[in-house]
C-alpha cells in the first residue's frame, strides 16, 4: 500500500488517483468501524473528537427535532412520537459536550439536566431513570473518563434511555483501542472516538451514528462523509486512524492485560507513599489509568517536580488542564477543593517498560517529600 503521507489526491474525485485515495479511506474505514462493532456505513470521520462531540450533541438534537421524537428500538409500546427538546448529560463530560449543552441551553432553548455521580464517579442507571421526561430527546454519557479513569455502565444506561424512546450517544474517546468496544452490544444509537487516543495521528476522528438514526450535519459543504460532514477528508490521517485501528483491535487482549499489570504495579507502589489517595473505581476503570491525590503539594509544583524527575504526569484533561482550578470531575465527586489540590492523572502505554515504572516508583515519594518541605518552609515564611 503507498504510504499515507505520499496519498494527496482528493477521494471524491474520479481519476484514478482520486480513486486509489477513496479505496484507502474505505479501507481506513472498515477498520474502524471494526474497532467498535459498527457496520463500515454507520461511521463517519472527523477531524477531531471535539469536533464528534459537538455533532453528535447539535446534529441528533438538530434531526430529531426536525422529524419528532423517533422510537428507540425496544421502546415501550404506544410510545407516540413528539417534538422534543430536553437533553440530559452526566456531570463528569468533556467540556466539548458540557460547553455544547451549555450553549444548546441558552442559545437555543433545550433543557439540560444534569447526572450525579457517585464518589467513584459512576452514574447510576437510577438517577438516569428519574431524570428522564416525556420530552427527553437525547442521552450523552462518556464510556470513560479521561481523567479519573472510571468506566460507565454503558449498557445500562442506554437500556434505560431507549425504553423510555430517547436516544443514546456516548464519548469513547479515552476509551477506544484501551478496552473492547461493540456498539451493538453497548446498545448506543451515536459514539465518537479519536485516533489520537490509540496510537494514531492527531486530525483523525470518526462519529458512529446507527443506521437509521436522523443527524443533521454540523458543517455544510461538499456533502462528503456520505452527506455527513463536508470538507475534503484529511486523507493521510485518516489511513493513519485505519492502521492504528487494526492493530489496536489486533492487540487489545494482550495490550490490555500488560498495561493493567503495570498501572497495579504502580499503584501498589505509590500506595507506600503517606498522604496518596486514589481516585475512580478500581474495579471498573481504564486499564492504563492511575488517579492520584497527594497531600500537602500542589498539583502544578508535582507536575512540574515530576517532570524534572523524568516522570512526565498529568493535572487532568489535556484540553483543559491550563486552567488551573480544581477539576470539575474530582468535585463533582464530592472532593474538596483542598483534597483536590495535589491531583495527578499518571498513564501507562504501549511504549510504557518495567524499568520506567520502576523508576516513577522510586523517585515519586523523593519529589512529594521534597516539594512537602517547600510548602511548610513557604507557610512559615
Amino acid at each position: 500500500m503507498r504510504g499515507a503521507l505520499e496519498e494527496s489526491a482528493n477521494p471524491s474525485s474520479i481519476y484514478q488517483a482520486g480513486q486509489r485515495a477513496k479505496l484507502s479511506l474505505e479501507r481506513a474505514r472498515k477498520h474502524v468501524a471494526a474497532l467498535i462493532g459498527a457496520a463500515p456505513r454507520e461511521l463517519f470521520f472527523t477531524s477531531s473528537g471535539t469536533e464528534s462531540n459537538n455533532w453528535a450533541l447539535r446534529g441528533l438534537l438538530a434531526g430529531q427535532k426536525r422529524k419528532g421524537l423517533p422510537a428507540a428500538p425496544g421502546a415501550s409500546a404506544g410510545r407516540a412520537a413528539q417534538a422534543g427538546n430536553h437533553l440530559i448529560i452526566s456531570a463528569i463530560e468533556h467540556p466539548s459536550v458540557s460547553l455544547v449543552a451549555r450553549r444548546l441551553e441558552a442559545d437555543h432553548g433545550v433543557h439540560v439536566s444534569i447526572l450525579p455521580v457517585d464518589h467513584e464517579g459512576r452514574v447510576s442507571p437510577a438517577e438516569l431513570q428519574r431524570a428522564l421526561r416525556p420530552e427527553t430527546v437525547l442521552v450523552s454519557v462518556m464510556l470513560a473518563n479521561g481523567e479519573v479513569g472510571t468506566l460507565q455502565p454503558i449498557a445500562e444506561l442506554a437500556a434505560v434511555a431507549r425504553e423510555h424512546g430517547a436516544l443514546f450517544h456516548t464519548d469513547a474517546i479515552a476509551a477506544a483501542g484501551h478496552v473492547a468496544i461493540d456498539v451493538k452490544a453497548l446498545g448506543v444509537d451515536a459514539l465518537s472516538l479519536a485516533a489520537s487516543q490509540f496510537y494514531g495521528p492527531q486530525g483523525a476522528a470518526a462519529l458512529f451514528v446507527r443506521e437509521g438514526v436522523r443527524i443533521l450535519p454540523l458543517l455544510e459543504g461538499g456533502g462528503q462523509e456520505q452527506g455527513g460532514r463536508s470538507g475534503t477528508e484529511a486523507i493521510a490521517a485518516v489511513i493513519g486512524m485505519g492502521v492504528a485501528a487494526e492493530a489496536a483491535s489486533r492487540d487489545l487482549p494482550g495490550r490490555t492485560a500488560r498495561l493493567a499489570a503495570l498501572r497495579d504495579r504502580l499503584r501498589e507502589g505509590l500506595s507506600r507513599i503517606d498522604g496518596v489517595r486514589f481516585n475512580g473505581s478500581w474495579t471498573a476503570r481504564l486499564p492504563h489509568n492511575i488517579h492520584a491525590c497527594a497531600d500537602g503539594v500542589t498539583s502544578e509544583s508535582l507536575v512540574l517536580g515530576l517532570d524534572q524527575a523524568g516522570i512526565s504526569a498529568g493535572l487532568g484533561s489535556a484540553c483543559n488542564s491550563k486552567a488551573m482550578r480544581p477539576s470539575h470531575v474530582l468535585k463533582a465527586m464530592g472532593l474538596t477543593d483542598e483534597q483536590a489540590r495535589g491531583a495527578l492523572v499518571l498513564t501507562v502505554g504501549v511504549p510504557t517498560t518495567d524499568e520506567e515504572v520502576a523508576q516513577a516508583i522510586e523517585r515519586m515519594p523523593q519529589v512529594i517529600d521534597r516539594l512537602r518541605k517547600v510548602t511548610a518552609l513557604t507557610s512559615r515564611a
